[in-house]
């Protein structure tokens, strides 16, 4: 069984050894060393060469983001954050996920009386994923010019839909940005997130593309040219009116099991029988099979499914999954599939 090194940057001791216990009782995880502020961080990537870096955001000296940017340029390796919950927290995370971080983690969900045997398990499951993975290459944020579309864009799709999980934000940001202002289409991203992110990846989004970008909110009119974000615990479902218009239904369905939320199927299994053969549904990097049930009921209603290559993911699971399945018609590489959507719809 191969095992995996761990650099734990923290400036508090306490959560320093509570991480470094908690990962020592994996055996596939050994604590190489750790670090009190961004500088050590800097200086032992380096030297020690680890497998993962566990980093804190707020430290002495230089933080976490100033550290995980000179990572990405000088060694990359996977960086996850160590996150909390609300607020600058989470905006200062999903800069880091700009920046290059694979993946983050709430503190309080793995040290404290929040944590449980299930996140126990899924805090290890992904590790094992990223780290399984190849190497991050160095973060490049891309912001495209803004140009608008002179010719018509026909309306063969009647929804784009995009499921993602780990490396989603960062995948998110090479493709939503280019989209013109005169879409006249509704964009739906489902991203799996903790409570209170989907809110602020809104905002973020907002401000970098040329559609309006929002949170979706219950009984809320489907709109062409919007970004909707499904918002994180909750499931986000799709429903027609009478009149022909269609809503979102969002809500805290505790009769439904599901590992996300949102969860990618639970809104495909909605919005296929509704949208059917006009229905394009783009899957990109992320762990486990969430889609894959999904995208089969896109396909029993004839509609349409993309696929993110392997060589693009940060975790080639759910894309992986749907290929498997038999389901995908195309897959493609993350920097070709903006331009691969425009030219299907």
């Amino acid at each position: 069984m191969k095992q995996y090194s761990v650099l734990v940057v923290d400036d508090s001791a306490f959560m320093r050894r509570a991480i470094s216990n908690m990962l020592e009782e994996d055996p596939q995880f050994h604590v190489i060393g750790i670090a009190r502020n961004g500088v050590e961080a800097v200086e032992k990537v380096q030297r020690l060469k680890p497998d993962l870096v566990t980093m804190d955001v707020e430290m002495p000296k230089m933080n976490g983001l100033q550290a995980l940017e000179q990572i990405m340029q000088s060694t990359p390796v996977s960086v996850v954050m160590l996150s909390s919950r609300t607020g600058e927290g989470a905006k200062e995370t999903l800069h880091a996920l700009e920046l290059g971080a694979v993946d983050f983690f709430l503190k309080e969900n793995l040290i404290g009386p929040q944590n449980s045997v299930n996140h126990s398990q899924e805090f290890f499951m992904r590790l094992r994923g990223i780290v399984e993975a190849k190497l991050p290459r160095e973060a490049k944020v891309v912001y495209p010019q803004r140009k608008e579309v002179r010719k018509r864009i026909s309306q063969s799709t009647d929804l784009i839909f995009i499921g993602c999980s780990t490396g989603g934000p960062s995948a998110l940001q090479t493709i939503l940005p280019h989209f013109p202002a005169n879409l006249p289409i509704p964009i739906v991203v489902a991203q799996h997130m903790p409570p209170g992110f989907t809110k602020p990846l809104a905002e973020r989004f907002n401000s970098l593309c040329q559609l309006n970008v929002k949170e979706a909110q219950n009984g809320q009119l489907v709109r062409k040219g919007t970004i909707y974000i499904a918002p994180s615990g909750f499931q986000t479902r799709f429903e027609k009116k009478p009149d022909g218009t269609v809503i979102f239904k969002v809500d805290n369905d505790e009769a439904v099991e599901a590992l996300y939320k949102p969860s990618i199927d639970i809104t495909l299994n909605s919005a296929a029988p509704i949208f059917a053969d006009r229905l394009l549904s783009v899957i990109l990097t992320g762990m486990g099979v969430d889609g894959m049930q999904g995208c089969g009921i896109v396909k029993k209603y004839h509609g349409s499914v993309f696929v993110e290559a392997e060589d693009s993911c940060i975790v080639y699971g759910m894309p992986k999954a749907v290929l498997e399945a038999g389901y995908a018609d195309k897959q493609f590489a993350l920097s070709q599939m903006y331009q691969e959507i425009m030219s299907f719809i």
